[in-house]
């Protein structure tokens, strides 16, 4: 039987939302505003997608003044999506034709 915690995880990286918010983090930290004006989602399922993704230690916050900041996870996050690259290139590439998510060129 597989543990839940597997699946919530891997349940993250299914969601649209949650995915899309991993891919502009992966260019730098934003804020709930920031990220919700590039997905033009509602602000308020930006925070609650945000707060799954701190919960499962995706991301991090940091105050900035008055505002929150995230980022993702660097030290597990940052390589574990970065071997997620290796794997798609090897076994799924052919396969896609998007120009999807690539987090290789994460600072």
């Amino acid at each position: 039987m597989i543990c839940n915690s597997y699946k919530s995880f891997f349940k993250i990286l299914a969601d649209d939302c949650k995915l899309n918010i991993i891919n502009i983090l992966s260019k730098g930290p934003s804020t709930v505003g920031e990220l919700s004006q590039r997905l033009h989602y509602e602000q308020s399922r930006v925070s609650h997608a945000l707060i799954s993704l701190k919960e499962f230690g995706f991301v991090i916050n940091k105050r900035n003044g008055k505002t929150q900041e995230y980022q993702l996870e660097p030290k597990i996050m940052i390589p574990l999506l970065r071997l997620i690259d290796e794997h798609v290139d090897k076994y799924h590439r052919s396969k896609c034709t998007c120009k999807g998510v690539r987090w290789r060129e994460m600072k």
